[in-house]
């Protein structure tokens, strides 16, 4: 069994393995083989494949994400422009173009 670390030398090696995820952003601890991982990124995909690349390393007990999504601005959306979609949405499936 590998201490703790190892395991997070090999969870820092894999995440720089994993195409998808910028493993600079994220910060790795080990205790008792539970992985901890910490940052900012900027998709949920990425965070689920941090997690992935993670729990694939040997000797992991468990992951513990404390990974934050932050979606780049333009992503984001008010709650007027959510409402505006959704009756629009609305109004397309209803055929009322009012």
């Amino acid at each position: 069994m590998k201490n703790d670390a190892q395991l997070q030398a090999d969870v820092e090696q894999e995440l720089r393995w994993e195409p998808s995820v910028r493993a600079e952003q994220i910060g790795v601890s080990v205790k008792s083989g539970v992985v901890e991982l910490d940052g900012n990124v900027d998709s949920y995909y990425e965070k689920w494949a941090a997690e992935r690349a993670a729990m694939r390393v040997s000797s992991v007990k468990a992951v513990a994400s404390e990974i934050k999504v932050e979606l780049p601005s333009s992503a984001t959306r008010s709650d007027e422009d959510i409402a505006r979609t959704a009756m629009n949405h609305q109004m397309l499936i209803t055929g009322h173009g009012d």
